[in-house]
């Protein structure tokens, strides 16, 4: 199934051809969709498009505590207390290619400033360098979250906002698109190591299940 999604509903159809069109730019995609419709397997498919770098997943919601800058962008040795060598970040690991910014509505506001710095300048610094280091990488963000909403209530930044929403991709929940049910079934059985059989009253129960 190209770009690893089942289905033949047209709004199935209709992401394949955004995905062909949006993939080989460079320029920033936001994906909006509710958990567990596939935003990484989007993500994944608009790096493969355009052929460049590797592609690196951020975990936003895993960003907190004293060391999460470092997760990003790393450090020099002796930077702080247990920084016995050096260490690369995330987005030197990116360089090149694409970082996956995964529910970035769940960044905390002071990592947002230094996100908006690295997506308007294209360079960062490592924790205890004094030279900045510029990088070329995609950006790709998701989220599950109502970022208007969040930019209302004080929690997300509205200038970072406008520099992730270029452009958007809205990923519909299955149940919308109740006609690829019977194809998904399918093609988790082929996976197994035993033969099932699927009865029209357990299909019947799955596509009639919200």
């Amino acid at each position: 199934c190209p770009y690893g999604f089942v289905g033949q509903s047209p709004q199935i159809r209709k992401l394949r051809e955004l995905i062909e069109k949006v993939g080989p730019s460079r320029s920033p995609v936001l994906i909006l969709g509710e958990s567990g419709t596939g935003k990484e397997v989007v993500a994944r498919a608009l790096h493969n498009a355009s052929k460049s770098g590797d592609f690196v997943p951020i975990d936003c919601g895993s960003l907190v505590g004293p060391l999460m800058e470092s997760e990003l962008f790393g450090h020099t040795r002796g930077a702080f207390t247990g920084a016995a060598d050096a260490k690369r970040g995330l987005i030197e690991l990116a360089d090149g290619g694409t970082a996956f910014f995964d529910e970035i509505g769940d960044l905390p506001l002071d990592l947002q400033v230094k996100l908006l710095r690295l997506f308007q300048e294209h360079e960062y610094r490592a924790i205890g360098s004094l030279q900045r280091r510029k990088v070329d990488l995609r950006v790709i963000c998701a989220t599950h979250r109502n970022l208007v909403a969040a930019i209302e209530k004080g929690t997300f930044r509205q200038d970072l906002y406008y520099r992730v929403n270029i452009i958007t991709i809205n990923i519909p929940p299955l149940r919308e698109r109740i006609e690829d049910i019977p194809l998904l079934v399918e093609r988790f059985l082929e996976r197994t190591d035993r033969n099932f059989t699927v009865t029209g009253e357990v299909m019947d129960a799955l596509i009639a299940y919200d």
